[in-house]
This record gives C-alpha cells, sequence and structure tokens, in this order.
C-alpha cells in the first residue's frame, strides 16, 4: 500500500523505472483462440459466410514468427561457434597425432 502511495504523490516519475513486461507470444495467441476472439465471421455478396482473422490475432501470430527467428539467428550463430570450437580442436589433434 505505501509503495503505491509513493507513486501516486511522489515528485518523481517512475515511468521509466518500471520493467517491460515480455509477454510469451504463444500464450497470448493461445489466450486469444480461448476467448474466440481469434477470428469473425463475415457474410460475402455472395452470401457465402467466411472466417477472417482478427488483427490482434494476426498480430500475435507475426509476433511469434519474430520470435522464432530471433531465436533461429541465436542458435545459428551458436553453431557457428561450435563448429570453429570443433575445427580448431581437430586441427590440435592432428598436430598431436603427427609428432
Amino acid at each position: 500500500m505505501r509503495s503505491y502511495l509513493k507513486r501516486m504523490y511522489s515528485n518523481t516519475s517512475t515511468e521509466g523505472k518500471m520493467p517491460k513486461v515480455e509477454k510469451n507470444p504463444n500464450r497470448v495467441a493461445g489466450g486469444l483462440r480461448a476467448q474466440g476472439v481469434n477470428s469473425f465471421t463475415m457474410l460475402g455478396e455472395d452470401g457465402q459466410e467466411k472466417e477472417v482473422p482478427s488483427q490482434k490475432y494476426v498480430n500475435s501470430l507475426e509476433e511469434q514468427v519474430r520470435k522464432l527467428k530471433d531465436d533461429q539467428g541465436l542458435m545459428q550463430r551458436k553453431i557457428a561457434r561450435q563448429d570453429t570450437n570443433v575445427q580448431r580442436l581437430a586441427a590440435i589433434v592432428d598436430q598431436l597425432k603427427n609428432r
């Protein structure tokens, strides 16, 4: 309670001090699906119903793809680093064999 009052009535701004909450995009998309707001039905000019994904759902899927691409890039860098370590160790083993 005290921190709430302190934030509310303090002279200094605490907006910059608040940590940014990183939401898991998989859970966001799953939550939208569970609530049933991942798509809506539109009636076309020909009289047929079409399921159209909602903008929030599309944004959550795009965030999933962005996070997966970031993770893939990180893993590729780690694999490249391990490959160079293996090559360096293989060269050392070859040198020791030739002695």
